[in-house]
């Protein structure tokens, strides 16, 4: 590992100790899991409570987005995504002081304007390629980056009512090798720019580009992306890819999304990125208890 630890206030992440589990708040009226704050009331008062909810199941991290990444969603400007996240990074920042927050965004703006509300941590599913300038504002602020591999094509997009969207049609030489080699590729955007080794997290993309057989292959094989010795987020929660495989729509997937965490940790995850924060934290602490031992 390049770096052992992760310090961000007063909290360190210790890699390789035990599984940090990200909790999700989709700031979005058109979530694929149909969790979006927005369509429930309050979007403040929503997305303080469930974070309320989260920290007390054993989230580590609160990840705001403002803009949907399911397959043929609309794209989101800046300026309203802004005004969707920002009040919401705000009030989790003065209700839970010591609680790290994640902004979900591939737009510099967005970003710089997140961590100036709270934000720690840029979550950027476009592996700093979508904005030449979220890499300067990452290192300007000396904020750790999260580095999504990612090979979405909105012309290729399945349209399942009862799973969600998928991706079909992306084409691979070698599915492992190619998103080491892309993931490395953003690695090398973010220490052009000054971004510390100890600051970077990537992501394998699940989902993203990539078809239900990769996806699968990608889970099972993540000790080979853990081979580039950065730690690894990993984003499996109530995926299509899950639905296809088990017949089942996203309100039906915690078993599922519960199988993928499990072996996804026992091939070095470091991070778990979910919905479900109750039932995963458990399944983490489960499976850190039999693939930690000390």
């Amino acid at each position: 590992m390049k770096s052992s630890s992760l310090q961000i206030g007063s909290f360190t992440f210790n890699w390789g100790s035990r599984t940090y589990v990200m909790g999700i708040l989709n700031v979005t009226p058109d979530s694929f899991s149909g969790d979006g704050i927005i369509t429930k009331g309050d979007a403040v008062k929503v997305a303080v409570e469930q974070a309320r909810n989260f920290l007390t199941y054993g989230a580590d991290i609160l990840d705001v987005g403002g803009e949907s990444t399911r397959p043929g969603s609309a794209p989101v400007n800046a300026d309203e995504e802004m005004e969707r996240v920002i009040p919401i990074i705000r009030a989790l920042k003065n209700n839970f002081p010591e609680a790290i927050i994640s902004i979900d965004t591939y737009k510099a703006q967005v970003a710089e304007e997140a961590i100036r509300a709270g934000a720690q941590i840029i979550n950027d599913v476009w592996g700093l390629r979508a904005d030449d300038g979220l890499a300067l504002v990452a290192a300007k602020y000396k904020t750790p980056v999260i580095l999504m591999h990612n090979r979405s094509n909105p012309a290729s997009v399945e349209i399942r009512e009862k799973f969600g969207n998928a991706y079909v049609g992306a084409e691979y030489e070698n599915l492992i090798e190619d998103v080491k080699r892309e993931l490395l590729s953003s690695v090398e955007l973010a220490r052009k720019t000054g971004i510390a080794e100890s600051h970077i997290v990537l992501d394998p993309g699940v989902g993203f580009g990539k078809t239900r057989e990769h996806n699968l292959e990608l889970i099972d094989r993540l000790n080979e992306i853990r081979e580039l010795e950065y730690p690894i987020l990993l984003g499996t929660s109530r995926k299509s890819f899950i639905g296809f495989t088990l017949d089942l729509p996203a309100d039906q997937r915690v078993e599922g999304t519960a199988a993928t965490v499990a072996v996804g940790i026992t091939r070095g995850a470091d991070i778990i990125r979910v919905h479900d924060v109750k039932e995963m934290a458990r399944v983490a602490k489960m499976t850190d208890a039999i693939v930690r031992q000390k």
